[in-house]
């Protein structure tokens, strides 16, 4: 069923935010009124002729603007490269799968999520550019997909709960891999306070 996946994990993710997080954490309040707004907009749409917009996605990537535009302009720069790689490589991906599906293997969510998550990876070293990367060039590729499709009368809706479900794994994948490369330096901090505390036993 379309859109479980996304509301399986934005769920999650609104409870991790509101009661796991350190109420101190000054991203806390902000992250999870943004996952929260998401889930709510899901089920809305506007109609662009034979197309659907929801409004979710569209939500998400005028976040990922405006935060592209509180950072320095070589960064904006790098940032509007990244995306655009992004969306370029989402597009490609759907066209193959329009002309020869013979090659997905696998679930389509996960060969996609996997592909984009690893490509991010690669762009990007930090979690929020990992995320904002994925959220502006994989809403975009909808846009520039549907405008493919709309010149063979397809009728298309971007951002809807097929692209919320894709977009939710490799979020969740993303979120997976930062804990990953940080588990040890968590680690580490963990047994040096213990250190710490045996020595002071001592």
């Amino acid at each position: 069923m379309e859109g479980t996946t996304f509301y399986l994990i934005f769920w999650t993710l609104w409870i991790f935010l509101t009661f796991f997080i350190d109420r101190q954490n000054p991203y806390r309040l902000k992250l999870s009124i943004i996952v929260l707004i998401a889930i709510f907009l899901s089920e809305f749409h506007y109609d662009l002729g034979n197309d659907q917009l929801y409004a979710s996605g569209f939500f998400l990537l005028l976040i990922t603007y405006f935060l592209f535009s509180r950072e320095k302009r070589s960064t904006i720069i790098y940032n509007f490269i990244c995306s655009y790689i992004v969306t370029l490589s989402y597009v490609s991906f759907h066209l193959f799968e329009i002309y020869d599906p013979i090659w997905i293997i696998i679930n389509k969510q996960w060969m996609i999520g996997i592909f984009l998550g690893y490509l991010v990876i690669i762009l990007q070293k930090s979690l929020k550019g990992r995320l904002l990367i994925i959220l502006s060039g994989t809403m975009q590729g909808e846009i520039l997909y549907a405008y493919i499709l709309k010149k063979y009368q397809f009728p298309y809706s971007i951002g809807g709960f097929d692209y919320l479900d894709v977009l939710s794994l490799i979020t969740m994948l993303l979120v997976g891999w930062s804990c990953f490369e940080n588990a040890g330096f968590i680690f580490q901090n963990h047994f040096h306070f213990n250190g710490k505390a045996k020595q002071k036993s001592s």
